[in-house]
């Protein structure tokens, strides 16, 4: 999506440790006209009518699976990172180690809104190692619900992420994927 590595490359910032900072456009402040895009372009990509519902992990992933699901016309689920008095009854649960954060988080989800009756889109802000992914993906099969494939805004294409959820054979598409990155330059694949 060429908009979109435009946006990466103009305000985007390379930190120390592979880290690719986008908080001024996408996951702390929000180009909403940006991010209406990136759900036009997610629906352009998963076209299928059979998609239930849209997953994500709280909290970059929520606004972006927010604007996409307008053009699915379904709810978006979002599994939590603690377990908090307000979620009742039986959960789904995983790990997730964030890499950003580099800690593990229990991540929870509430039976009564994912079932084996939906067909799953997972959306994330970001693709590293795949923790996140593979927690959502772990979530989502043991509610036995389908699989419809995987969208992730940016993904870190010289990690091991974007190989393991394909491994496993889900769709995956990314909307932006970097080959390499140092301190102070980044490459797209094309």
């Amino acid at each position: 999506m060429q908009l979109l590595k435009e946006r990466i490359l103009k305000d985007g910032v390379v930190k120390p440790g592979n880290v690719l900072k986008v908080d001024s456009f996408l996951n702390h402040q929000m180009d909403i006209d940006l991010i209406n895009e990136i759900g036009k372009e997610f629906r352009r990509r998963f076209p299928s009518d059979k998609i239930t519902k849209i997953l994500t992990i709280e909290a970059s992933g929520i606004g972006i699976a927010c604007i996409a699901a307008q053009y699915f016309h379904v709810p978006v689920v979002f599994a939590k990172k603690a377990q908090s008095i307000n979620i009742d009854g039986e959960v789904y649960h995983s790990k997730v180690e964030s890499f950003t954060h580099k800690r593990v988080y229990d991540v929870i989800l509430s039976k009564k809104f994912l079932n084996s009756d939906d067909h799953v889109l997972i959306i994330d802000d970001f693709l590293a190692n795949g923790c996140a992914m593979l927690g959502l993906l772990e979530l989502v099969r043991e509610a036995g619900a389908g699989i419809e494939g995987a969208g992730v805004v940016i993904e870190k294409g010289f990690q091991e992420g974007g190989k393991k959820i394909r491994g496993q054979g889900v769709r995956l598409e990314s909307l932006a994927i970097i080959d390499s990155m140092t301190d102070d330059s980044l490459a797209f694949q094309e």
